[in-house]
């Protein structure tokens, strides 16, 4: 389904939620795209399980190093330290607008639309998030609902949002679906 096609997951060099970052991989490269792992440093990144280290992995690319272009769509994997990370890192902000300048497909997860309300990219769209982001969500324009998973077509680009680790299955296959269109 996505024989051909290169997908970003873009995280912080500590705080992704380790499970968000390995499933939708797992996912891409069965459907077989490619998943490139973005950071703003080199090296590795420490992913975790909560609050508790879990595994470390190799970063494929800096955000200096790409952009938009490289990719056909990106994944944003939550936790909540991971996008707070990248919401202040003004390089994260503009690859993440890139994909949306472009209309190529995007997912976030759990605590990753903070990265997408830095952005100023989630006006008059429909979208979940972990509970907690309602708010801010709501303040920067979109309509937040309560499921598993939403999948937004407003804009030009298709912007696919969901809760929490229980949803990644869901998530997942929306994903590969609009990654695969």
């Amino acid at each position: 389904m996505m024989d051909g096609k290169t997908i970003a997951f873009l995280v912080a060099p500590e705080g992704v939620e380790e499970v968000e970052l390995t499933e939708p991989w797992k996912a891409v490269k069965q459907a077989g795209g490619t998943p490139k792992l973005v950071s703003t440093d080199s090296g590795r990144i420490q992913a975790f399980n909560h609050l508790d280290k879990a595994g470390s992995y190799a970063v494929d690319a800096t955000v200096d190093e790409v952009s938009a272009s490289d990719f056909d769509g990106l994944v944003l994997p939550g936790g909540v330290a991971n996008p707070d990370f990248l919401r202040m890192d003004d390089r994260a902000v503009g690859f993440v607008r890139g994909f949306f300048e472009a209309g190529k497909p995007v997912a976030a997860i759990c605590h990753a639309p903070w990265t997408l309300v830095e952005a100023d990219v989630v006006r008059g769209r429909t979208m979940t998030s972990w509970p907690s982001l309602r708010t801010d969500l709501g303040n920067a324009g979109a309509t937040w609902v309560d499921k598993e998973v939403v999948v937004d077509t407003h804009n030009g680009n298709v912007l696919v949002t969901s809760r929490k680790p229980d949803d990644l299955k869901a998530f997942s296959q929306a994903a590969v679906d609009a990654f695969s269109a």
